[in-house]
């Protein structure tokens, strides 16, 4: 079938052009050709424009970072980026960054997006994503990961703006104020003691006392004098 039609169409190229299907399939691709050369100096420039000289829609600028000073973990919670309006806060060690402009990434849907409005010191160290690591506890970390989360530090500290610090708990700052209270009740207690002082000793009573001791040792003396001449 497909050979039938093959002939048929050689015969009517043959017929029609008098050249040979070779000649004819040449002829036709020259044309186009020159066709696409001669259409390219008609075309509007603006055609040709790469892509990348194309003005691209700007996006808003981000709002200058707001000092928020010192908040609790729960306060933290509110600038986990669910809020547009709202910056995007991400702390470690305590301490508040904003990471607004890294939003594709600390953001809703992007990698990082479980740090957001946490303390993730503990995770950042482990590499961790898991729900317990989410704290801002670097108590047991060894010292592989007190360096891998140093790197975070510098990193951040470098590329985001310090906005604020994280709020210590109570039983924190009454426990650290504990062991000076402790210390200084100790000293009172080893400088009062729970006997009677020791009565000081004056001047007058130092002189007496050895003024008794010499007239002990003379009246000995005078004594074995007397035996002494008793005997002859």
């Amino acid at each position: 079938m497909v050979v039938q039609i093959w002939e048929t169409l050689k015969e009517t190229i043959t017929a029609y052009t008098g050249l040979s299907p070779a000649a004819f399939f040449t002829v036709l691709a020259l044309a186009f050709a020159v066709y696409q050369v001669v259409s390219g100096f008609f075309v509007s420039p603006e055609v040709h424009r790469p892509r990348s000289l194309e003005v691209q829609p700007q996006s808003e600028p981000l709002p200058p970072p707001v000092q928020l000073g010192e908040i609790t973990e729960e306060e933290l919670k509110l600038y986990d980026g669910s809020d547009s309006k709202k910056p995007l806060l991400m702390a470690i060690k305590g301490q508040i960054y904003d990471v607004s402009q890294s939003r594709m990434f600390y953001g809703p849907g992007g990698p990082y997006a479980l740090f957001a409005g946490k303390d993730a010191s503990r995770a950042l160290a482990k590499m961790s994503f898991e729900d317990q690591d989410l704290t801002g506890d670097i108590s047991g970390l060894g010292a592989f990961e007190l360096e891998a989360l140093q790197d975070w530090e510098y990193k951040f500290m470098s590329k985001y703006v310090k906005v604020g610090t994280i709020q210590k708990k109570g039983g924190e700052d009454k426990e650290s104020s504990e062991p000076s209270e402790t210390k200084a009740t100790s000293a009172e207690g080893l400088s009062t003691n729970t006997g009677e002082e020791a009565p000081a000793v004056t001047h007058d009573e130092t002189s007496r006392s050895i003024d008794e001791k010499i007239a002990e040792t003379t009246e000995k003396k005078d004594v074995a004098n007397d035996d002494d001449a008793a005997k002859e």
